[in-house]
């Protein structure tokens, strides 16, 4: 018995300080992207709301942080129950983890790996809030962050992720989020958008990015964060998966943004500054369910492909007129399918799974695998936020008056301006300008 014992306790998983501290820094690059998604999403409204666009994100940081300790770290990765949802005791409120205890068939800490899930939580909800740019209540997006976690993410973070979650047991290939987080973001941006409507003057009014150093910032620090969020996923780096995904992330960023702009050249002329930052966005959507499945070939091809696809689908809604203020739906939805159905043709079999696509000689097989979690997904996330977003409006109210809206939200909501131009005179200075022009300049559209 004496031998058996000291057997198994060899071959039992040890704690790895090298894999530890590696999840330790993706994790902290994760929750970067959170800012960094403020910092994009805020350069891209007007300058009257743009405060309340960084606060958007930065209050997914607090709620959810709270949430995933209280119960939805449980809900996710939980013993399952019924392939919908998970729970286990311990996990509640952490209650129960030592610090030593090793999540199963890894050699890195449960609050390691809890913490790591804590930050693409974090990031999910604060995707939405793009689509809601200039109208929302910030009491209501702050319950909407809090019944939206708990009705959909930490559901739909079992389904997809969870031992014995539907999604998983069917074969899903999902590695860092394309169905759990994009698409699950991007279908809840349109349930809501469908419900609260659009913004005032909408198609009518400029609504020009008011800052787009600040989009490329905010789109620097998402690129940067994204390797944690890619490669991190696979919680460690002893069998070479985990810097393929690092390796495709970057080849199919690169793609997608440069198939981005050449689609926006021919099409309208120009190279912008947004297209650029947009179409690498759409890239890092693309690649992060499909990196770990593809080879680098293949990571351009998804790069590609998505960047086009998204770049064509951000004018859906001014066609079939939902307003979608920050393109959540065509970036984040669109990219997020574009790259988990395109598993299904890609896969070659030598990254994380042995898993071949219809161009590597596997067939049409995964490919309908992986339809089935996209369409399961969506299909849930969508009707469930258009929901919640009808109670919340039919009892709280999502949207600020009408005067408030075109005032502007920041204003109105946080009792603060972005930029003080008060002082930028430099001291007083005798005024010349002619009666009546100041106060037609107050017309000007901030």
């Amino acid at each position: 018995m004496a031998s058996a014992a000291i057997t198994l306790a060899a071959e039992a998983p040890k704690l790895s300080s090298a894999n530890t501290g590696f999840m330790l820094i993706a994790s902290a690059l994760v929750l970067i992207m959170t800012p960094g998604l403020a910092f994009f999403y805020g350069g891209m409204v007007r300058v009257k709301s743009t405060l309340n666009m960084l606060m958007m994100s930065f209050i997914s940081m607090g709620v959810v942080t709270i949430l995933w300790v209280l119960y939805g770290f449980s809900m996710s990765f939980g013993t399952d129950h019924g392939s919908l949802i998970g729970w286990t005791g311990d996990f509640v409120g952490w209650a129960g983890i030592d610090k030593m205890d090793l999540w199963p068939g890894y050699t890195i800490p449960v609050f390691v790996f809890a913490v790591f899930q804590m930050m693409f939580a974090i990031i999910t909800p604060a995707l939405i809030s793009g689509a809601l740019a200039d109208r929302v209540k910030f009491s209501a997006w702050t319950l909407f962050l809090v019944l939206w976690a708990t009705i959909v993410y930490f559901p739909v973070a079992h389904w997809v992720w969870g031992t014995g979650g539907w999604a998983f047991e069917l074969g899903v290939i999902d590695f860092a989020g394309g169905t759990a987080v994009h698409i699950n973001a991007g279908a809840a941006a349109l349930g809501v958008i469908l419900v609260i409507g659009k913004r005032v003057g909408f198609k009518k009014d400029p609504m020009r990015p008011h800052s787009l150093p600040l989009v490329m910032l905010g789109a620097g620090l998402l690129w940067f964060g994204w390797f944690g969020f890619n490669a991190g996923s696979w919680l460690g780096n002893d069998d070479g998966v985990g810097p393929l995904m690092f390796v495709n992330t970057q080849i199919a960023t690169g793609a997608a943004m440069l198939a981005w702009l050449a689609y926006e050249k021919i099409r309208h002329g120009a190279f912008t500054t947004l297209g650029a930052a947009s179409g690498a966005v759409a890239g890092l959507v693309a690649i992060t369910p499909s990196g770990g499945a593809v080879s680098p070939l293949g990571a351009i091809a998804v790069g590609a492909i998505a960047g086009v696809l998204c770049a064509a689908a951000v004018g859906l809604k001014f066609k079939f007129g939902y307003d979608d203020s920050l393109d959540v739906v065509g970036v984040h939805m669109v990219g997020g399918i574009a790259g988990s159905l395109l598993i299904g043709l890609f896969a070659s079999g030598k990254g994380q799974s042995d898993v071949k696509g219809l161009f590597y000689g596997g067939g049409m097989h995964q490919f309908w695998i992986q339809c089935a979690g996209v369409f399961g997904v969506l299909a849930y996330s969508l009707i469930a936020s258009a929901i919640l977003a009808f109670i919340l409006d039919k009892t709280i109210g999502m949207r600020v008056s009408e005067d408030e809206e075109v005032s502007g939200i920041d204003q109105a909501e946080h009792a603060e301006t972005a930029y003080d131009f008060s002082g930028a005179g430099g001291g007083a200075v005798k005024s010349t300008v002619p009666a009546g022009v100041g106060a037609a300049s107050k017309k000007v559209d901030a």
